[in-house]
């Protein structure tokens, strides 16, 4: 073998051996980048998950749901607990704030009419749990119930995103630990 022969023979070698430990170390930092993102997303299904707990914890101060207040509701503008329509796009909360006055003198008239209470808020839907949280105890008149149904005006072409929608509506108030009463569309 000549001298020119082993230096291209150990030149190669070097060349190969250069190029391994580069490829090692890119191999290396991308196994520590996909490390990091396992930690992260681990901190974030931990953090949703205590979220879900302080939630759940809120909730559980409302009272279990009393069926009987409620077996004989078919209307759902008689329904007095949080009610959700699910459209395509967007979920109407509505629901029916206490009576600020606890006599019972003129309650129901023009004085005091229900309607002044009644509250319809739209929500995105990756918001509904929040919204869920946020309604004040009095408004649960049944107890932890809540009443669900798909919106009648949404166009035949978009069914299939409400009820998708609608079922991932469904799973969160579960996951809240609510009774859910599902009811047809009006």
């Amino acid at each position: 073998m000549s001298f020119h022969s082993k230096i291209k023979g150990i030149a190669a070698i070097s060349v190969l051996f250069a190029i391994s430990v580069v490829a090692c170390r890119k191999e290396e930092r991308a196994v520590e980048g996909v490390a990091q993102n396992a930690v992260k997303a681990e901190q974030q299904v931990q953090a949703k998950e205590s979220q879900l707990d302080l939630d759940r914890a809120q909730l559980d101060q409302i009272p279990l749901p009393t069926k009987s207040l409620y077996i004989d509701i078919h209307d759902p503008s008689q329904w007095a607990n949080p009610f959700l329509v699910v459209g395509p796009q967007s979920i109407t909360l509505r629901i029916l704030l206490p009576d600020a006055n606890t006599s019972t003198v003129g309650q129901g008239t023009l004085l005091r009419p229900v309607s002044a209470r009644r509250q319809e808020l739209q929500l995105r839907p990756a918001d509904l749990d929040k919204a869920i949280v946020a309604i004040p105890a009095g408004a649960w008149h049944y107890g932890r119930v809540i009443a669900i149904a798909e919106s009648p005006e949404a166009p035949p072409k978009e069914r299939a995103q409400v009820r998708r929608n609608l079922e991932a509506a469904l799973r969160d108030l579960n996951n809240l630990g609510l009774v859910v009463e599902e009811w047809p569309g009006r």
